[in-house]
């Protein structure tokens, strides 16, 4: 007669069940711990310029009329700081060959019909002539005509200095913007308990204006220094025109090197 099998056979010795019970003790927390260290995704937002315009506060309508400013200034200087504006190869001729006529009249005429920067050094050296004097008071032209040339550059160097006004003035404007942000942003995190997120978000936005700011003064700056050379060029160049005119009427040189030289000194 068949006996029936003993439970007791088929019992998992003791220390297999010791190790299954510490490995679900382990595993379960490492698994919570897992799900719960998993970054939440945040979506991707698109901020166009005029939401950081906005987000960057008060201090960005500062910076928005600096740039305008510096935007101004850069056409002016495009425009009028160069020889073709300020000293016309074909003006310069003109006078030259009033210049060599010895007539007075006709070159202070031509130059009043055109105001220019050459014009002007030109019309003032005009007034100090004195054919009964050596040279034509040639020593009292030459003084005159520095005289107005330094007033010239003196009165174009205002628009530049602008730029250069702008340049130091907007990345201070966008620091103070940062800081003033930083300012708020450490505050509604000490009165309101918030927490990293919003700290990060308000530096964020507080670092807006000095981006602004350097955003306008680097380019500011660099044009300033652009068109310091260049007028500096130019005026070089006005003193070369009317020192020759000058050389012209005393009789220093004769007619025929006006054509060569005048055509030569007139290129932009």
């Amino acid at each position: 007669m068949r006996t029936a099998p003993n439970p007791a056979r088929f019992r998992l010795p003791p220390v297999v069940i010791l190790l299954a019970l510490i490995t679900l003790c382990w595993v379960s927390p490492v698994s919570a711990r897992d799900q719960a260290s998993t970054p939440e995704v945040v979506p991707e937002q698109n901020v166009s310029a005029l939401d950081l315009y906005k987000q960057g506060g008060n201090f960005m309508h500062i910076l928005l009329l600096c740039s305008i400013g510096t935007i101004a200034v850069v056409v002016y200087g495009f425009v009028q700081i160069r020889v073709g504006k300020m000293a016309p190869k074909a003006l310069v001729g003109r006078v030259n060959e009033a210049m060599a006529r010895r007539d007075v009249t006709g070159a202070y005429s031509l130059c009043q019909a055109q105001p220019n920067g050459y014009s002007k050094v030109i019309s003032g050296a005009l007034l100090k002539v004195n054919f009964d004097r050596d040279l034509a008071n040639k020593a009292s032209m030459m003084d005159a005509a520095t005289e107005v040339m330094d007033e010239e550059e003196h009165r174009q160097m205002v628009w530049v200095n602008y730029l250069n006004i702008f340049a130091t003035l907007a990345p201070m404007v966008g620091l103070l913007g940062t800081v003033w942000g930083m300012i708020d942003a450490f505050d509604k995190l000490a009165t309101t308990n918030g927490d990293a997120k919003e700290l990060a978000g308000g530096i964020k936005i507080a670092m807006v204006t000095t981006a602004g700011g350097l955003m306008v003064g680097i380019p500011a700056m660099f044009f300033y220094f652009f068109f310091r050379d260049k007028l500096q060029s130019v005026m070089t160049t006005i003193q070369k025109h009317a020192s020759f005119a000058i050389d012209i009427l005393s009789g220093e040189i004769q007619l025929e090197g006006v054509e060569e030289s005048g055509a030569g000194n007139g290129e932009e």
